[in-house]
């Protein structure tokens, strides 16, 4: 309880510069958090997916592998669709991992979607902590010009470590956010990194399907 009020005291005393960076951390924390909700599913789904569809690809069932995902709106399976979809073609190699490629380059701006906003918010509550900083520091400095001589040190000192609290906030809801930012990154390249694995595992699977099935 104690800290709560630690907590509250500190945020009162910050000065109304203290609204504008929480505003600005609330919606960085709410867009980290519907990103991270949403980068957690799609790992969960794509693993999920892949284990299910690999056994098929390597056994040859391709129209089942097809009959699988063709209804499905993951990523993974738009990875595996393409493939699949040039499967039967006999199309060379290198046009079919360049359709996949291509593919590939239009999920990642989905995934990446948003995250930068992350890192923008984690800066601008950083700058709002200092801003309102000196403009407190501004504020003190003036009243303590008009101020009695023998109160001006004990008032300026006490209007300075008021204004300290927004750095101070400013700074706490930076790092959290680029901390933040930074889970996400990694958590996007992950992801994409798994769908270029799959995206050459698939790839292989099907040209040496083709090239064990060519007629003699």
């Amino acid at each position: 309880m104690d800290i709560i009020e630690a907590m509250v005291k500190f945020f009162q005393e910050g000065g109304t510069f203290m609204y504008p960076v929480l505003f600005a951390f609330a919606i960085g924390g709410a867009i980290a958090l519907e990103r991270y909700i949403k980068l957690t599913y799609v790992r969960h789904v794509n693993r999920r997916t892949w284990n299910k569809v690999q056994p098929m690809l390597a056994s040859g069932g391709f129209e089942e592998a097809r009959g699988m995902i063709d209804d499905d709106n993951t990523e993974i399976s738009s990875v595996l669709r393409i493939g699949l979809e040039n499967q039967g073609m006999h199309r060379r190699r290198e046009d079919i991992e360049l359709a996949m490629e291509d593919n590939l380059r239009d999920i990642v701006p989905h995934l990446e979607k948003r995250t930068p906003y992350v890192a923008l918010f984690s800066n601008i509550s950083t700058l709002l902590g200092l801003l309102g900083t000196i403009m407190g520091l501004i504020e003190a400095f003036t009243a303590v010009a008009n101020a009695n001589p023998s109160e001006k040190a004990d008032l300026l000192s006490a209007s300075i470590s008021v204004a300290m609290n927004t750095t101070a906030f400013g700074l706490m809801s930076g790092i959290t956010l680029l901390i933040l930012h930074t889970i996400l990154t990694s958590k996007t390249v992950e992801i994409i990194d798994s769908l270029e694995r799959v995206s050459v595992k698939t790839l292989k699977i099907i040209t040496d399907y083709a090239h064990h099935n060519v007629p003699a």
